[in-house]
């Protein structure tokens, strides 16, 4: 059964946290580590009330707890974003305890490193499933909850790889492209509403996920950043970089944005 939101005179004061994004109420998927869990940490920082969304029970967690330890305002919500009934019940869950939604940043992804033919039509559907799936979820559940709200921002993590593709990564780069193709399209479909719709374009950064694809290549982490470091700026990005690109296209700093795909990768596509 749904918890009912919580009164008003129940819920914290948001005009007592000061930021970019006081006042507002930010919803994160894939927020038990790397880009997701350093924008958790920074929407908080910046006055956002977090949801927390993740599989990962332990993980996602610790990241709320750090954020209540630090003063913020964070609940945590364990859901699998491929399932129509998690993304509906974590977005239940933000209204139940904030009784807004403001922000969605669809973040949660995996990567296969394989080419058609040595692809499992499990791991494609699964990858399609997290990354792209996951962002039709998540919005058509959030969308009418934003609009109630009296608008917002959604922000979708696409790739590099969603515009230049890469070796032995047909799923994935299939999956990138599908995401920065629906932002435009979601972004078309809910301006009128008041609803901005962007995605990030990430080159290589350091987070568990990059350090995986080395294993399933195999190839040493360290020779694979090596590598992945070839681009003008002569290094792969930080999580914290990143989510100071999606705080961007999260605030009213972008408010006339919408539709675009902004890359963050050092120069590698350059």
């Amino acid at each position: 059964m749904n918890a009912p939101a919580a009164p008003e005179q129940d819920r914290p004061s948001m005009r007592e946290f000061t930021g970019v994004l006081a006042g507002k109420v930010a919803l994160v998927t894939g927020a038990a580590s790397g880009i997701g869990r350093a924008t958790a940490l920074l929407f908080a920082r910046e006055g956002a009330a977090v949801v927390v969304v993740d599989n990962n029970d332990a993980g996602g967690r610790t990241v709320t707890r750090e954020i209540t330890a630090a003063g913020g305002r964070a609940v945590f919500e364990c859901a699998d974003v491929s399932s129509a009934e998690d993304c509906a019940r974590a977005v239940e869950r933000t209204r139940s305890e904030y009784g807004a939604l403001h922000v969605l940043f669809n973040n949660a992804g995996i990567i296969r490193r394989a080419s058609v033919v040595e692809l499992s039509e499990a791991d494609w559907d699964r990858v399609m499933a997290v990354n792209v799936k996951s962002v039709f979820l998540l919005s058509q559940c959030a969308i009418p909850c934003m609009v109630r709200s009296g608008g917002g921002s959604i922000i979708n993590t696409a790739s590099g790889w969603g515009i230049a593709t890469g070796p032995r990564a047909a799923a994935y780069c299939a999956s990138k492209g599908a995401v920065v193709l629906l932002t435009k399209a979601m972004a078309i479909d809910h301006g009128a509403q008041k609803i901005r719709v962007n995605c990030i374009c990430p080159g290589d950064t350091d987070t568990a996920m990059l350090r995986s694809e080395a294993q399933q290549l195999g190839e040493s982490p360290e020779n694979f950043l090596a590598e992945a470091a070839h681009r003008p700026l002569g290094r792969v990005g930080k999580p914290e970089e990143i989510a100071r690109a999606v705080l961007y296209l999260a605030s009213d700093a972008s408010a006339f944005v919408t539709g675009t795909a902004l890359i963050v990768d050092g120069g590698g596509l350059a």
